[in-house]
């Protein structure tokens, strides 16, 4: 008896997974209409008012029964009885039914990574997954309280469930490869406002960065990190809108000898937890020429910020630190500094900075 209960159990789910939900709607419908149509033949008067009419049908055919309405005429107690109760439960359980299996669904597509995201826009994609990097990675995001409210995108190529499931801001894609278009329309790339690749090797960083840096937008930042030096000059012949970062464990390390603390230092710049960490901040592309040291000022004494230095393009390959005071500063060049917080383009007041 039991296993003929679950057989049963077994086939009645598998015909609801079947069921569109388009079907569903128009089973239903016509179930409200026929019942509606009944009722008017059948003279309740009262339970005919669309607005009536709905409440009643909801109430009763879910069975919550309030019985503040109910059909009044021989008729309609057979319509009630017969037609709209028995079908209206087998619908109302269908629809219970589907609805359960479409919430299971979707939790489970964004569990397995199976979830497209191709409707995205200015997100940020972190290609690769390391098990304590990773999560760091995305903490230093979140601490940023200035940053700007970005969906940040995990994409990984590992077996794996979605590590952040918690975590409202961070989705989750598993791919199959970094480097297959159809894979990287799923998370869409060409719309992403910046990109981390931290892959499992080298050789996948280099492969990524190669594929994805001309399917960006042109003001999409992509930073990528290796463990090879060499991999960085060969990609940046190829790439010049990628950023690229290496361990410089053994120049941190003679520093920390020659000059002690500069590991500290290090970590307090980079760190977005907690002390002074070094932030960016574009100049408006309407803005007209300035001087360093008036910026240098200005962002001391207003926002207890120091200038560090002057790039030129997002990857900042020719960047002038400590320039000097007299030094040109033009629209579009990109202030590095270091402060408390953020400091926000609206913040400054870029026309009592321009040189006279």
């Amino acid at each position: 008896m039991h296993h003929t209960f679950k057989r049963f159990i077994v086939l009645l789910r598998s015909h609801i997974e079947q069921v569109s939900w388009q079907s569903i709607a128009i089973v239903i419908s016509l179930h409200i209409i026929i019942t509606w149509c009944l009722l008017v033949l059948a003279n309740e008067e009262t339970l005919i008012p669309p607005s009536t009419f709905i409440y009643y049908y909801v109430i009763t055919t879910s069975t919550v029964g309030y019985g503040d309405f109910s059909p009044t005429t021989e008729l309609g107690r057979w319509v009630v009885a017969l037609i709209q109760i028995p079908f209206g439960l087998a619908l109302f359980g269908v629809l219970l039914g589907k609805a359960g299996q479409t919430v299971t669904y979707l939790i489970r597509r964004a569990m397995t990574g199976d979830k497209s995201f191709a409707h995205s826009t200015n997100h940020i994609i972190i290609f690769g997954w390391h098990d304590t990097r990773t999560k760091k990675m995305i903490d230093y995001i979140l601490a940023d309280t200035k940053r700007t409210d970005r969906r940040i995108l995990l994409a990984v190529t590992e077996q794996m469930d979605h590590p952040f499931l918690a975590n409202d801001s961070v989705d989750f894609a598993r791919l199959t490869s970094f480097t297959n278009l159809a894979e990287l329309e799923r998370v869409a790339i060409n719309r992403a406002d910046k990109v981390i690749i931290d892959g499992q090797d080298d050789d996948q960083t280099f492969t990524t960065a190669l594929r994805i840096s001309r399917l960006v937008k042109d003001d999409c930042h992509i930073s990528a990190h290796f463990l090879d030096e060499t991999k960085i000059d060969m990609l940046l012949e190829h790439c010049q809108n990628i950023e690229c970062s290496s361990a410089k464990s053994a120049e941190i390390l003679v520093r920390s000898m020659q000059d002690p603390g500069s590991s500290r230092v290090q970590e307090e710049l980079l760190s977005t937890l907690h002390g002074d960490t070094q932030f960016s901040l574009a100049i408006p592309k309407d803005s007209k020429e300035m001087e360093f040291g008036t910026l240098f000022h200005h962002f001391k004494l207003e926002h207890d910020a120091i200038l560090l230095g002057v790039a030129h393009n997002l990857s900042a390959q020719n960047m002038d630190l400590n320039p000097p005071l007299d030094y040109k500063i033009n629209a579009g060049d990109i202030l590095h500094y270091i402060a408390v917080e953020r400091v926000l383009n609206n913040e400054v007041n870029w026309e009592s900075l321009v040189k006279e």
